[in-house]
């Protein structure tokens, strides 16, 4: 038996042939909740995370319509 073995690099998933409305919305709204808390964060936290207060607040202004490039396959 052959086993293989997840090297937790995650490849980018086809887009599926059916369009989800409650998957895309449900996205949607993570996205909108982490660009919140991304707002929120203090110095420190964005030092730990490795992005400036400008870049934060650069991000967490951009819309859900906007997703990171990341989830456009």
């Amino acid at each position: 038996m052959t086993y293989i073995a997840n090297s937790g690099a995650q490849a980018c998933r086809p887009t599926p042939a059916r369009f989800s409305l409650l998957s895309f919305v449900r996205e949607r709204t993570a996205l909108l909740r982490q660009r919140r808390a991304l707002k929120t964060l203090d110095a420190r936290a964005l030092e730990d995370i490795g992005i400036s207060r400008d870049a934060a607040q650069e991000e967490s202004n951009r819309s859900i319509w906007d997703a990171p490039d990341s989830w456009k396959c």
